[in-house]
Order: structure tokens, then sequence, then C-alpha cells
């Protein structure tokens, strides 16, 4: 399979996305239009209920959250919920969970999302059974995912914060509709080396999560670039597709999702952190640092 270089003038440019996690309780429309004023294409939504965007939402509501969206030109990337799909449980447990995810995908579809994000939440459950119990209910989500048009994204952390440890995972559901999300600080977490956590979720890879910490120990946000987080190394692997990109998961019309014209979201934790900085002021630089990043490789 022949690789996509982002030095080619034809390949679309990377795009850009917050999650309101840094921005938390803000009014939908004050969130549009502080991504139009910082030039980021699209918004990651933290569906919590403390929060204007979740699942309980009724039908009306949510067109016209999407409508505010369309009219404002700016992309709602990915529906971010906290389900936990490794995590052990009982019956009931097992049913709340379905539900739980069902609802997510159904949210992400009215708001013409095209992403869902799930953590894996198995603690310190044995390897095997975790991995069997998220492979179990991500393959039992997948054909409403597949409907509905959205793929549900097992996010890099806890208990599987490493690219090895989710595409574990996600080699046992094998379907195009279960993908991955890179998280850097938490592959990082793992000791795993950027370019091998991106060799591990290149088959799977939806989108990638970006943000910069002082040190494993002190993770109060930062701006991008004034922590310790190897985001050069990161961002310099998604230059170019992997041959084997596709691995055992059929891509369709031969392309995989990151990569040049994929989608890079700054996740800044303000609402597990108050005391960091507020995030408004942060966005445009930390956007022109992430493209200054982009461009090194075409630059040397």
């Amino acid at each position: 399979m022949a690789t996509t270089d982002r030095t080619d003038d034809r390949t679309p440019a990377t795009r850009f996305a917050f999650s309101t996690l840094g921005v938390p309780g803000m009014p939908v429309a004050e969130v549009l239009q502080l991504a139009a004023d910082t030039g980021y294409q699209g918004v990651e939504l933290r569906a919590h209920p403390e929060e204007p965007v979740h699942p309980r939402l009724g039908a009306r509501e949510r067109a016209a959250v999407r409508g505010q969206f369309a009219d404002a030109g700016v992309e709602i990337l990915a529906v971010a919920g906290y389900a936990q799909v490794a995590a052990a449980r009982e019956a009931a447990g097992e049913e709340e969970l379905a539900r739980e995810l069902a609802g997510l995908v159904d949210l992400a579809a009215d708001l013409g999302a095209p992403y869902v994000r799930v953590f894996p939440g198995g603690g310190e459950r044995p390897a095997a059974e975790a991995d069997a119990d998220a492979a179990r209910r991500l393959a039992a989500v997948a054909p409403l995912a597949a409907e509905r048009g959205v793929r549900v994204l097992l996010e890099t952390h806890d208990s599987h914060r490493t690219g090895a440890a989710a595409a574990r995972v996600l080699g046992l559901v094998g379907h195009r509709r279960v993908g991955a999300l890179w998280d850097v600080l938490h592959s990082w977490l793992g000791g795993e080396e950027p370019v091998d956590t991106h060799a591990a979720l290149a088959p799977h890879l939806g989108y990638v999560q970006v943000k910069d910490v002082a040190s494993a120990e002190e993770r109060t946000p930062l701006p991008l670039g004034a922590g310790t987080l190897p985001l050069a190394a990161a961002l310099a692997t998604l230059g170019r597709e992997p041959a084997d990109a596709h691995g055992p998961v059929p891509a369709p019309e031969g392309t995989y999702d990151q990569g040049a014209g994929g989608w890079l979201c700054w996740e800044y934790e303000k609402r597990w952190y108050p005391e960091a900085a507020d995030l408004p002021a942060l966005l445009a630089p930390g956007r022109a640092h992430l493209q200054r990043l982009l461009d090194r490789p075409a630059a040397s």
C-alpha cells in the first residue's frame, strides 16, 4: 500500500478541536464563539449531566444543538462519554451498561457526531477477563453504531492506557465501527513510546487527544508545549500512514481516520483542576504550537 505524505499539496490539513472539559458548563453558543475566534474546526462534547449536552436531552434539544453547530460551521467531533466497558459487572450492571452505550451512540448520531468516547475502567482485574468483557460489550454495540453511522472509540486510559493494551481488546472485536482514541498522556504514563503506540493503534485509530503536564506526578494541565509530554514525537507518527494501518479491520475506500486530514483534540482538564489557568486565552497559541509541530517534518 502506498504511504500518504503530509507534504503533498493535495493532502488535507489536520483539523483541530478542543474538549469542553476545559470550559466546564459553558453554554453551547459561547463554546461555538470560542471555537470560531480561535481557529478550531471542531469540539469534543463532554457528555455529562452537569454539561449543557448529555444523553438526557430530548429530541428537540438535540436538534437545536445540531443546528447551532451547523450554523456556526463548527463540527461536533465526538460525544465523550464515561461508560467503562472493561469493568466487572453483575447482570443488572450489564444491562445498565448496554443502555448507556446505546444512549451515547444515539446521542452522537442525533447530533451528527462521528465518534463516541468510552473508557476501559478495568481496575485491577486480570487482563484476560477485562479484555474479554470489554470486547464482548463493544462488539454488542457495534451493529447499532454501524446502523447510526457512528464509531465507538476506546480511549487509552486507566487499565488499558497503552496502545498495546487497547489493541488487545480491539483485535478481539474486529469491527470497523469500534476503534481507538489515543490519549497521549496515558500512553506516556504507561511507559510506551509514541511510535509504538501508533503502530499498535493504527489499524483502529479514530483521532488523537493532546495535552501537556509538568510530570507524571504533577498533572495540572499546562499550555501545550509548556510541559514534558512527547507531543512532537506523537505528532510525527501521524505524518505517514503505516503500510499495515488497516490490519484485520477493513477500512472504507482505502483510508484510515487519523493521519493527515485527521483530528487533534486538546483535552484540557480544567474540570478536574480548577486552579489551572483558564483555557480560552490558551487556545489560539495552543493551536499554533500544534501546527508548528506538524510542520516540522515538512520543513526538515
